[in-house]
């Protein structure tokens, strides 16, 4: 698991938004497309390529994609 590759399924998750945009410290939740559907689609692609459960509490905590990653890291088995 690497974060260049994380970056790019997490952008995936955004429709209208360029891959180019994201990088670890974009902060996610400023971006006009955020909503809870992206969360979960969040979750849902963290569970399935990772298979490490996010939590809501997870993503309501965390700001930049580079927290939701160390997360991620710090539960894979």
């Amino acid at each position: 698991m690497d974060i260049e590759t994380f970056i790019g399924e997490f952008a995936e998750q955004f429709d209208e938004i360029s891959t180019e945009s994201f990088g670890p410290e974009t902060q996610f939740k400023e971006n006009d497309e955020w909503s809870s559907m992206t969360a979960l689609s969040i979750i849902a692609m963290v569970d399935q390529n990772y298979a490490v459960r996010l939590t809501g509490d997870d993503i309501r905590n965390s700001t930049t994609i580079q927290h939701i990653y160390d997360i991620v890291a710090s539960r894979v088995a």
